[in-house]
């Protein structure tokens, strides 16, 4: 069971006050979350398109927050059984609420837990894939939001990247898979922390446009699997115009998988 909180979304009628109602993947996906704080908006969307997974796998989103990858996943493949795992548990209790708002209430578990002591029930080896959408800024890099739930969402506090790493190869199972969405400027960092524990690394950048360097990065690797490093063209996001090109639509908007 997850955790209750007054503040979190509840079931029937518009979401609650401090609270928003959004839609990813045109409309398919409905997400109910804080107006205040961390907001999901198309990282876990190209996160989720990035698993492999097929129907019938089992599949585990560490910081799931409000549910945004696993619910892009299963819209995408249906019949699949995600874990959630979040340190918020106002977040958690979400991820549970908008799972059963979308009629995925039998495929998701949302649980609170750190990644550096996840809880007893989640065995390592048991997953088939996990995806992991951990905070973007360093503990020590630039000035924390003076919004606490937004620093806790975006900046590391306690558990850093490589635990993150460490966390995602010991619960996916050999052969599985293990995919990430981080920042560009930290990609040394992640493919440091990946080094010795996972391979078959593919790295997928994300361009902004016009010429300008890619900000995010999709990683996708798997366990015991020895294959060397592939970098790929990645995905233009936008049009000289500033709106997203075909290429990225179709993910958005058609829960296209990505190439990698």
């Amino acid at each position: 069971m997850t955790p209750q909180s007054d503040a979190a979304p509840q079931q029937g009628g518009g979401p609650p006050e401090g609270w928003s109602e959004d839609r990813l993947l045109d409309g398919r996906v409905v997400l109910r979350q804080p107006v205040a704080g961390y907001r999901s908006a198309i990282d876990p969307v190209f996160l989720a398109a990035a698993v492999p997974a097929r129907p019938g796998e089992r599949v585990l989103d560490l910081g799931c927050g409000v549910g945004a990858a696993a619910l892009c996943l299963l819209a995408r493949v249906p019949g699949l059984q995600v874990v959630g795992l979040d340190l918020q548990a106002e977040l958690a209790r979400a991820a549970g609420e908008n799972a059963r708002l979308n009629g995925q209430g039998d495929h998701v578990l949302a649980l609170v837990g750190d990644v550096r002591r996840p809880p007893p029930r989640l065995a390592p080896g048991s997953f088939d894939h996990v995806l992991c959408n951990p905070p973007h800024h360093a503990a020590a890099r630039g000035r924390p939001s003076a919004d606490a739930a937004r620093a806790r969402a975006n900046r590391e506090d306690g558990a850093g990247l490589a635990d993150w790493v460490a966390a995602a190869a010991a619960m996916v199972r050999p052969k599985g898979s293990v995919s990430f969405v981080h920042r560009a400027d930290r990609l040394d960092e992640l493919l440091g922390a990946l080094r010795g524990c996972l391979g078959e690394i593919v790295v997928f950048p994300l361009w902004l446009g016009g010429g300008r360097p890619a900000k995010r990065v999709v990683l996708r690797a798997r366990k015991d699997v020895a294959t060397p490093l592939a970098l790929l063209p990645g995905l233009v996001l936008h049009e000289a115009g500033g709106g997203f090109t075909a290429e990225a639509e179709a993910v958005l908007r058609g829960a296209r998988p990505l190439a990698l």
